[in-house]
């Protein structure tokens, strides 16, 4: 997975500037830690997340996270059954959704590094997330269900996301690649833009 996971972020076309200041420090990250996609690896290590998108390209499901208490994409830790990044991303919307029915696009949307002051254990100092996103289209007839990791999950427009931040540059990017709406293109969101 750290080979596949090198060789995906070297070869990724960053959208922009900041983004390839992310690609770059990501690549670094791999190439310095052989572990660097392991929880264990401290204080950053990479994450997969995947942004579940309608059948209709007209809303995103999103989880409440239990620790956080905010709504976020699906994803998290990688797993050492995890064969790639992309596997990961799915397996961890496979989880957090209920969903078994996804269609995954395997090349990333957007590269994000966060703090996570609830990861690891107490005492031992900030986690840094860095997180690699990717697009899912979920199935006409999903049925969507809550997962032991989320106090609720639902489907939000895209054009009326809850509050979080990064949500609406994720969504955006999302709808470009699925050739939904031209990136740059406001999304009608109250919140900061690409």
């Amino acid at each position: 997975m750290h080979a596949d996971a090198l060789t995906l972020l070297r070869d990724w076309t960053a959208p922009d500037d900041g983004q390839e200041r992310l690609r770059r420090a990501y690549v670094a990250h791999l190439e310095e830690h052989p572990d660097g996609l392991s929880r264990t690896c401290r204080p950053s290590h990479l994450t997969a997340g995947a942004l579940i998108v309608s059948a209709d390209h007209r809303e995103v499901l999103l989880t409440l996270h239990a620790k956080a208490r905010e709504w976020y994409h699906t994803g998290g830790h990688c797993e050492p059954g995890d064969a790639t990044l992309a596997a990961a991303a799915l397996r961890e919307g496979r989880e957090e959704s209920g969903l078994d029915r996804l269609d995954l696009d395997p090349v990333p949307i957007q590269l994000d590094r966060h703090d996570v002051p609830f990861c690891g254990p107490a005492g031992g100092g900030p986690v840094h997330h860095l997180d690699v996103r990717f697009v899912a289209v979920a199935a006409a007839d999903a049925v969507h269900a809550v997962s032991e990791e989320s106090l609720d999950v639902a489907w939000w427009p895209v054009d009326a996301l809850p509050g979080t931040a990064d949500l609406p540059a994720l969504v955006e990017r999302a709808l470009a690649r699925l050739g939904s709406r031209p990136a740059g293109q406001s999304s009608g969101s109250s919140s900061a833009a690409i």
